[in-house]
């Protein structure tokens, strides 16, 4: 008897303990706001920056719905392959453990679906009405509104992701592009530099994106895949994708110096050479780990449920930002851990001086990619100027991304000198007409201009299928 109220207090204790797991892992999830909670509730939504999915569809052009089409259709074509020979290896295991019995059964071919559709529909449907006449513009529009149709009906059934996004352009317009789990950010970046014709041999092109409530803003990375930070965002979300330059994207790679030497005076710093700078990349960067800029001092921390901004001592660190503790050295024994860099992004922030009562507008945040909301999990710093800002944003994103962040430079810079040689080769100007001999191009112009092109009489200009002969043979005593 007692060894049963025993055991039954161990239950009640595991069950305790459970319980209060359960609780915590609830208020963890309302932190992160209703989006957490509706996920495993709400459908699967496939467009961002549109209230409709239809809308967002209809604002893709023709060629990139036809090449979504056709995008589904080898998925479709190639999921319907796999179901196909599922089916033909079941009967054939089928036929064989059949014949091996007195009295096997007759097996009938398989017949793929689309045969048996086909076979049912023509059996039971009566013959169609012929088609009514179509003006022009309405067979254009009902074209399209048969492909938007058939795509929503695929798009379901797709086995990879696929978001239909609507990105801002700096000068206020947009482009709609239909992005799939497999596309990195870099290859998105290169489709809207095609689509926009702008200057491809720029580095500094960047995706980024905006929180209007928390008023933030983040670049992504050049390998991240564009499709799971989107992915985060709710459906009524107001979050915008902005495509636009950065020049300060890769500046810790321009200007490595400003980073790893930032205790030296302006002075020195803006005397280093290039052949310093790369010496700097090499010893940092080109080594088994990547060195992280030792960067500490001086920053104001809103506290946890507090209006108030406090000053404390933090240094960075490859794992994460540690401060030190009221009392406490810089030794290593003594540092807290403020926050680790495995499992949130950085965010540089507007407006925080009037939003949060900042000391300064310089400001940044950490969180979780999926807060998109006021939380409890985010952690608010602030700092006295904008140099500091600039050094502490670029220096966590190499502490969390490390070599990888060094790739997407090297890669964007060749990228971008493959682009400038191509762009040389075609761009030298054909041979011309003899001076002698005004060309069409040129006639057309002197007309267009008032002029009439002089022309030596001796010259005559020839016939357009005029081929000249062959230049003679000249024999030099051979």
């Amino acid at each position: 008897m007692d060894s049963l109220i025993k055991k039954t207090a161990k239950m009640d204790d595991i069950d305790a303990m459970f319980s209060d797991l359960l609780g915590e892992m609830d208020m963890l999830t309302q932190s992160l706001g209703p989006e957490m909670t509706s996920n495993s509730k709400r459908e699967n939504h496939f467009s961002i920056g549109f209230t409709d999915f239809n809308e967002s569809l209809n604002e893709l052009e023709d060629q990139d719905l036809d090449a979504l089409m056709a995008d589904l259709g080898s998925d479709s074509a190639e999921s319907e392959g796999r179901q196909q020979t599922a089916v033909t290896n079941y009967v054939q295991t089928q036929q064989q453990a059949s014949s091996q019995s007195s009295a096997p059964p007759h097996v009938q071919a398989p017949i793929s679906l689309s045969k048996m559709s086909s076979l049912t529909c023509s059996s039971t449907s009566l013959p169609p009405e012929p088609p009514k006449p179509l003006l022009p513009g309405e067979a254009e529009a009902k074209s399209k509104a048969d492909k938007i149709k058939l795509a929503l009906e695929k798009l379901k059934e797709a086995k990879v992701k696929k978001l239909v996004v609507k990105v801002m352009l700096s000068d206020g317009s947009s482009k709609t592009l239909m992005v799939d789990e497999r596309q990195t950010v870099r290859d998105v970046l290169e489709n809207l530099v095609e689509k926009t014709h702008c200057d491809s041999s720029c580095v500094d092109w960047s995706l980024c994106e905006t929180n209007p409530e928390l008023q933030t803003e983040r670049e992504f990375e050049d390998h991240e895949y564009l499709v799971e930070p989107l992915s985060a965002w709710t459906r009524d979300s107001e979050n915008k994708v902005i495509f636009l330059l950065k020049p300060e994207k890769y500046l810790i790679f321009k200007e490595p110096q400003i980073f790893y030497l930032w205790k030296k005076d302006k002075r020195f710093l803006s005397e280093i050479k290039d052949s310093q700078k790369e010496l700097l990349l090499k010893e940092n960067f080109e080594r088994p780990s990547v060195i992280v800029p030792d960067l500490e001092g001086q920053l104001y921390l809103r506290e946890d449920g507090k209006k108030t901004w406090k000053r404390r001592y933090f240094l960075l660190r490859a794992s994460g930002i540690y401060y030190v503790p009221k009392g406490k050295t810089k030794t290593s024994r003594d540092l807290a851990c403020f926050i680790q860099f495995d499992k949130v992004n950085i965010y540089t922030t507007s407006d925080y001086k009037q939003k949060y009562k900042a000391p300064t507008d310089f400001c940044f945040i950490l969180k979780h990619p999926q807060i998109q909301k006021e939380s409890q999990y985010i952690r608010f710093l602030c700092c006295d100027d904008e140099h500091t800002l600039s050094l502490w944003v670029h220096s966590i994103r190499v502490a969390k991304y490390g070599a990888t962040m060094y790739k997407n430079y090297q890669a964007a810079v060749r990228r971008a000198s493959t682009f400038s040689s191509t762009l040389h080769l075609t761009s030298r100007p054909a041979p011309g007409p003899t001076p002698t001999t005004p060309s069409t191009v040129q006639r057309a112009a002197g007309k267009a201009n008032g002029h009439v092109p002089q022309v030596c009489d001796d010259v005559l200009e020839q016939p357009p299928d005029f081929i000249p002969p062959p230049p003679p043979v000249c024999n030099f005593g051979i």
